[in-house]
């Protein structure tokens, strides 16, 4: 991540270089776009970092939402950075004429085509990380590796954007090809921000694990022979690949404490070993009726509940 942070500071200096040189909004917008790159990954590599700190006795349940705080903080900067930029460049590029130098303009989409190679090599490198780490549905589960993706992604479409953009206002002469290019990077970085930050902010207050782990510990509670049934379940992502899981179970009547404390230790290392990413597990034992449960707060999500 280091080697790709040195090359989109490069990219962004080249760009601006070349946009100021050609007064090139769409290049000017593209300069923003790759600072904004830049600033992100080193909020990833935040993430990473403080995310793989152990648990404390301030922060028992551990760091791993660290990656979805950092994760937010790169959409803010996406948002900030390159998507309210390129809409200001679009706009006045609209409203002010400004000198055209053909021989910057040359020089603007030599800078973006060494661009768009450097940064589709980039989106292939994701892409194949992606697919060591179990495909679309496993690997994009990372807060850090689909923030990569996506800004690859965006990348890559900005750049071609904006080459259209300068290659249409050469041809025609016409400033608002290029002008629409920067609104349209403008538009597509504030789409990703948009999603990424939702995604975030599901994150870190407090999502839910995936229905299929939820479902096999419901039904590894269900098959056990001490369970009499399941009151309520509950989970909450910890982290990448940790949960907390809490659960309400009514045993059948005739139990003593030390049997109780014995089928609990057994049934909290069997949902540990069926899914791993249960790291933190609580099992509250109650002998009332199921509906009387099933009404409590906290099965129903009233302030209060356990």
């Amino acid at each position: 991540m280091l080697v790709a942070l040195a090359a989109n500071l490069v990219i962004a200096v080249a760009k601006a270089i070349g946009g100021l040189a050609a007064g090139s909004p769409a290049l000017l917008s593209e300069a923003a776009h790759s600072v904004a790159d830049s600033l992100n990954e080193v909020f990833l590599l935040a993430a990473l970092r403080r995310s793989r700190r152990p648990a404390d006795r301030r922060h028992p349940f551990g760091y791993g939402k660290e990656r979805f705080f950092w994760s937010l903080l790169a959409a803010v900067g996406i948002f900030v950075m390159g998507g309210c930029f390129s809409f200001f460049q679009g706009f006045e590029a609209l409203t002010t004429e400004t000198e055209e130098k053909l021989s910057g303009y040359v020089a603007g989409l030599i800078v973006l085509g060494v661009a768009l190679l450097a940064e589709g090599g980039s989106l292939l490198r994701a892409l194949y990380q992606v697919r060591r780490q179990g495909g679309a549905g496993a690997g994009l589960r990372d807060p850090a590796l689909r923030t990569v993706v996506a800004e690859d992604g965006t990348a890559v479409l900005g750049v071609t954007l904006a080459m259209v953009g300068m290659a249409l206002h050469m041809v025609t002469g016409q400033a608002v090809w290029e002008a629409s290019a920067s609104i349209a990077i403008g538009a597509l970085l504030v789409y990703v921000a948009f999603r990424l930050g939702r995604d975030a902010r599901d994150q870190l207050i407090g999502e839910a694990a995936d229905p299929e782990s939820s479902g096999r510990i419901c039904a590894l509670l269900r098959a056990q022979p001490e369970i009499d049934s399941v009151e309520a379940l509950f989970t909450m992502k910890t982290g990448l690949d940790t949960a907390l899981v809490a659960a309400r179970v009514d045993l059948v009547p005739g139990m003593d404490s030390e049997r109780v404390e014995e089928v609990a230790v057994r049934i909290k290392r069997s949902i540990a070993s069926t899914v791993p990413e249960a790291d933190q597990i609580f099992l509250d034992v109650t002998d009332r009726p199921a509906r009387e449960a099933a009404e409590s707060p906290a099965a129903t999500g009233e302030r209060g509940g356990a």
